[in-house]
């Protein structure tokens, strides 16, 4: 039996997965920085050239299945209040998860100088956490959010229902065909951009539907300075297998390079210990809710697999939390960029 199996079984302690996962952390840096600084710098090339010939997203299929079209109920356990899907922000250290979800959603607003009676686009809008958020600060603004999944857009459209919110619409497209007419005020993307490809032609496709004075903002976990696919090539790639099928880790240059039909007015920098902290507030809600969690999975996979995928998912966690409070946080960690016309 693999150690994976015995992971996933539950018979291995949190404490030798995580150090597991940071065994792992130190091997992906030792080969990514491995051989000469001119071989580095040829595959570096290489590969922002492959993302620029690339589909704008591929194996969106895949993302659903893994992410997206998990019941909403999982995630009401194990996130918080705001159900917000990706890091939270703890100025302190020690705020709560929903203290954290609102003061990254607060962030956003800032940054993104998001106002009353814009017209906005959320691309990649999750469970709604910053679209029932803006709408329900900005009431004459026209929210638009663009979903993979069409769960996701049931659960934000009851919950606007419930909230007495009506300047909500969301459109459940695949980014690949997504065409839409515009103009928007701002364009806004939490953790999508990861799911994409070719970010020069996703941009390209921005700018058009961007007023002459618009702007976008986006926010994407990163790596400092290494950017790398997530590849499904075997057994040992589990991280590919069962969450991120198709997805990649950008650097926190990337998008810098894709400057041509929009360009960078400020970017900012997070560390990891953010991404840490709601990583490890996730483990430990799902730990809480430990037999409700349980009766969604065995819902959605079978009474046979839910031990194992609830396991799965409490690994998912730790790998976050590890990963990106590697090296106190100075490794991975959050990027955010605003670009104009």
């Amino acid at each position: 039996m693999s150690l994976i199996d015995l992971a996933e079984r539950g018979l291995l302690p949190d404490a030798a997965i995580r150090a597991g996962i940071r065994k792992l952390c130190a091997k992906r840096l030792h080969d990514e920085h491995s051989g000469d600084i001119e071989g580095a710098d040829m595959r570096a090339r290489m590969l922002m050239l492959q993302l620029r010939e690339s589909p704008i997203a591929v194996e969106t299929e895949a993302a659903n299945q893994q992410h997206y079209e998990v019941p909403a109920r999982f995630f009401e356990l194990c996130l918080g209040k705001r159900l917000k899907y990706s890091s939270c922000y703890y100025p302190r250290g020690d705020e709560s998860l929903d203290q954290a979800e609102e003061a990254m959603l607060s962030l956003y607003g800032e940054r993104a100088a998001l106002a009353d009676g814009q017209r906005i686009l959320e691309l990649g809008c999750g469970w709604g956490s910053l679209t029932l958020w803006m709408a329900e600060r900005f009431r004459n603004a026209s929210i638009t959010g663009v979903s993979n999944s069409s769960g996701q857009r049931e659960y934000i459209m009851a919950q606007a229902h419930k909230r007495g919110l009506a300047n909500i619409e969301i459109l459940t497209r695949d980014v690949n065909t997504l065409a839409l007419e515009g103009p928007y005020d701002r364009v806004v993307s939490i953790e999508m951009f990861e799911h994409v490809r070719n970010h020069a032609g996703l941009l390209r496709r921005i700018a058009g539907w961007l007023e002459d004075d618009g702007s976008l903002f986006v926010h994407v976990f990163c790596h400092r300075t290494l950017v790398y696919p997530f590849e499904d090539a075997g057994r040992d790639d589990w991280m590919a297998r069962h969450f991120f099928t198709g997805g990649l880790m950008p650097s926190a240059e990337t998008l810098v390079h894709m400057q041509r039909d929009l360009h960078l007015e400020q970017r900012w920098l997070l560390s990891g210990t953010h991404y840490q902290r709601t990583a490890n507030h996730w483990l430990a809600n799902q730990d809480d809710h430990r037999e409700a969690v349980l009766e969604v999975l065995a819902a959605a996979h079978g009474a046979e697999h839910a031990r194992r995928w609830a396991q799965r998912w409490r690994i998912f966690w730790m790998a976050c939390a590890e990963l990106f409070g590697y090296r106190g946080g100075n490794e991975w960690g959050v990027a955010h960029y605003r670009f104009g016309k």
